[in-house]
């Protein structure tokens, strides 16, 4: 990793304390932090996001939130280009880039040399899915997906045909998913990556007290935003579409607020293992030991100094 720009970067679930040691570390690092979350980007996703305010960044600057409206797309190759635009601009400046959330596809996608997908086109294949949609509609086209390949089914909406189409394309082309790398891919930065958890029962604890603190704040409104708008992409966050039963009248709130805790318990579960699985990590726990963070913060020093050969 001879020459590689210095990134940090700050992951695990929600409700772990990212936000807090990343405006921390800035200010003593002379950094600037680059979100990694997939619906930060989004203007007026403040509360269900977590998005961090004006008086917490504490005048440090901050990339890659509230850059898309809410009937905009935002992919991981939107992501990616933008993410490596942002690191361009930070180092350029002599800061440190530190990148800070828990959307673990984005982040490797970042950080890593794979392409997203196969580049030449076959205009043959690509037509016959379009008369295939025209016929059956998008549902039955992404169950066809599903079927030759779950993994991009899983990260693309049923109702973005073009990307659906696309990802079929690939498969019937390559054999192999959109999302699968080619060769084993290669980190573009030396960066070291910080990743907070702390014990499981605490940490549904500490989701279930945020998730009420976002109710309090004014979730709801954001919710129904989303609800009387529609749009493809940024209602597919936790936190929004689980109100939409009540909003029908179907559920109470109190069974809408259930939801959402147990669907964001669910996903910091998920944001664990994919961590751990995918992303080679230092493992700290600064909820229950915070006098660690002072050790964290030498082996960061001690990285900073290093110089990869």
């Amino acid at each position: 990793m001879k020459n590689l720009k210095k990134v940090l970067v700050i992951a695990g679930p929600t409700a772990v304390g990212k936000t807090a040691l990343s405006i921390e570390l800035a200010k003593q690092l002379n950094g600037e932090i680059i979100s990694g979350d997939s619906m930060q980007v989004y203007r007026g996703l403040d509360i269900g996001t977590a998005k961090v305010t004006e008086t917490e960044r504490s005048g440090v600057p901050h990339y890659l939130i509230d850059c898309r409206d809410l009937d905009e797309t935002y992919s991981v190759a939107d992501f990616q280009k933008e993410g490596r635009l942002a690191i361009e601009e930070i180092s350029k400046k002599g800061k440190l880039p530190i990148i800070v959330g828990g959307t673990g596809l984005y982040i490797q996608a970042l950080l890593y040399d794979f392409e997203l997908g196969a580049k030449d086109e076959s205009t043959e294949i690509r037509e016959h899915y379009e008369r295939f949609a025209h016929v059956h509609g998008n549902q039955e086209l992404w169950n066809l997906l599903q079927q030759k390949d779950p993994k991009a089914a899983e990260s693309i909406h049923y109702n973005n045909q073009k990307k659906i189409i696309r990802a079929l394309e690939v498969f019937d082309k390559t054999g192999v998913s959109i999302l699968t790398p080619k060769e084993i891919p290669q980190p573009l930065y030396d960066y070291f990556l910080v990743g907070l958890e702390t014990d499981r029962t605490l940490l549904y604890e500490r989701i279930n007290q945020r998730v009420e603190s976002m109710v309090d704040a004014g979730l709801l409104k954001e919710a129904l935003q989303l609800y009387e708008k529609q749009p493809q992409q940024s209602i597919q966050g936790i936190g929004y579409k689980e109100f939409f039963p009540y909003f029908e009248g179907k559920e109470t709130l109190e069974e809408a607020i259930a939801q959402v805790k147990q669907n964001s318990r669910r996903y910091a579960k998920r944001q664990l293992t994919w961590f751990k699985n995918r992303m080679k990590a230092n493992w700290w726990d600064l909820v229950q030991c915070p006098e660690t963070k002072t050790e964290l913060k030498q082996e960061i020093a001690d990285w900073l100094e290093s110089s990869e050969g």
